[in-house]
């Protein structure tokens, strides 16, 4: 029996798609493409904008269009709050929504047609576990789940709940054994990480960091999607003695102007933003911030989206991803007066994104000349090997030899057609 997957949206779908990947495994499937002739489908849907709601739909029709007599699931965040609708989609067998993703296995065995969204109230963490991640460059833990800030535009607190953090010695255990297994890398993730041990005793974040770097065999910890809030003096001190984590900050900005950010209900200010990206810049001198923006929020005029160009012109941001709003019923912002047409929107993220390009090539130019630390991920047909740096930026070099999955020292030697080039420098002790 073949199954293909499908999954869209964040780091946690990811996550949870292995997860549930690893059953049809154990359990003797062979694990297609998605677009291979499969017995099954499962698609993990996101449903963070509406282009994500109609992308979800699409991956379920072409399933449909592919093998027509295949078992359908669907699940994740589309499913949670539409289950009604993806149920009506043709072909759609299972709904699963957030909860209970681990069933999917049993019930697309059984071909058990079935709609078993339920509400997500507060409940304990339903755990998962992977021992492989569909490469072996890096590996996604997801630690927490949730969250309870209700921002005036996002729709996640409603189809994931309220925070539910993961045991400590439990994702300890899974990095040990992803480390086992040959993983240099793993990378934090839950819908809310800086609100990891919130609802555990005597357990934090920096908890968390602490025990996964005494982790020989893991080489770099990295962080997804930071508050602002998160980064206290407390939390950057001990990120000091932390030399594993990786100094790639992906610092959620949603709006550079302080009246965005109030009717956003986001809950810090520009002048903490950017006291926070100096103080990482003053302690950590490799620091490559990144951040997200929506442009077309609900109120924002001229002056306002001037105020966020100003600023994010200020910043010295590597990476600047840009979503145009997307109303989502059920939020506060989708009753809001003084919505922003599309057009709009479209100028406004064009904006965003020369600046962004122009930020990104300059930060990467930078390094022009510096020795750096690639983990190889990937090989193109004529030998080239593409790496991250800790800090994320990507690195392109040429090998004779097998160099995937290792952590390579190498020197930037220029940039060319919007990449940076380099060149193996120390071919001894490399791991």
């Amino acid at each position: 029996m073949k199954i293909g997957f499908c999954t869209l949206g964040c780091k946690v779908n990811q996550y949870e798609t292995e997860a549930i990947k690893e059953l049809f495994l154990n359990n003797g499937w062979e694990i297609g493409e998605f677009s291979d002739f499969c017995d099954a489908y499962l698609i993990n849907t996101c449903t963070v904008t509406h282009l994500s709601d109609r992308k979800s739909r699409q991956m379920i029709r072409r399933a449909n269009s592919k093998n027509p007599d295949a078992v359908i699931a669907v699940c994740g965040c589309y499913a949670q709050m539409s289950p009604l609708e993806v149920e009506e989609i043709e072909g759609v067998d299972i709904v699963i929504g957030t909860k209970n993703k681990l069933k999917a296995y049993e019930l697309i065995v059984n071909k058990v047609r079935s709609n078993i969204v339920c509400p997500v109230e507060k409940e304990d963490y339903e755990d998962m576990e992977i021992t492989l991640f569909e490469s072996k460059t890096r590996a996604i833990i997801k630690a927490q789940d949730g969250c309870n800030n209700f921002c005036a535009y996002c729709i996640i607190p409603y189809a994931r709940g309220r925070i539910r953090s993961r045991n400590l010695e439990s994702i300890y255990n899974e990095c040990v054994r992803l480390s086992q297994n040959g993983f240099l890398e793993v990378v934090l993730a839950g819908i809310h990480i800086c609100s990891y041990g919130k609802d555990l005793e005597n357990t934090n974040l920096i908890t968390l960091l602490t025990k996964i770097h005494e982790i020989d065999k893991i080489k770099r910890i990295r962080l997804s999607s930071i508050e602002p809030n998160a980064f206290t003096d407390e939390f950057i001190d001990a990120l000091k003695n932390l030399p594993k984590v990786c100094h790639h900050f992906h610092i959620s900005l949603q709006s550079g102007c302080d009246e965005t950010l109030k009717r956003m209900n986001r809950r810090y200010d520009t002048h903490l933003y950017k006291s926070i990206c100096e103080k990482l810049i003053k302690e950590f001198s490799d620091s490559a911030i990144t951040t997200d923006l929506i442009v077309g929020f609900p109120g924002e005029d001229e002056e306002e989206f001037n105020k966020t160009l100003n600023f994010i012109k200020e910043i010295p941001f590597y990476q600047i991803h840009t979503f145009k709003y997307s109303k989502r019923e059920g939020t506060k912002a989708a009753g809001m007066e003084n919505q922003v047409p599309s057009f709009i929107k479209d100028e406004r993220s064009k904006k965003v994104l020369k600046i962004s390009k122009e930020k990104s090539a300059e930060f990467e130019k930078s390094y022009i000349g510096k020795e750096v630390e690639i983990l190889t991920e990937t090989i193109s047909a004529n030998g080239m090997y593409m790496g991250h740096t800790s800090n994320y930026l990507p690195v392109y070099i040429n090998s004779k030899e097998d160099i995937k999955d290792k952590l390579i020292k190498v020197k930037i030697t220029h940039y060319e057609d919007n990449m940076l080039m380099g060149e193996i420098i120390n071919k001894e002790n490399q791991l």
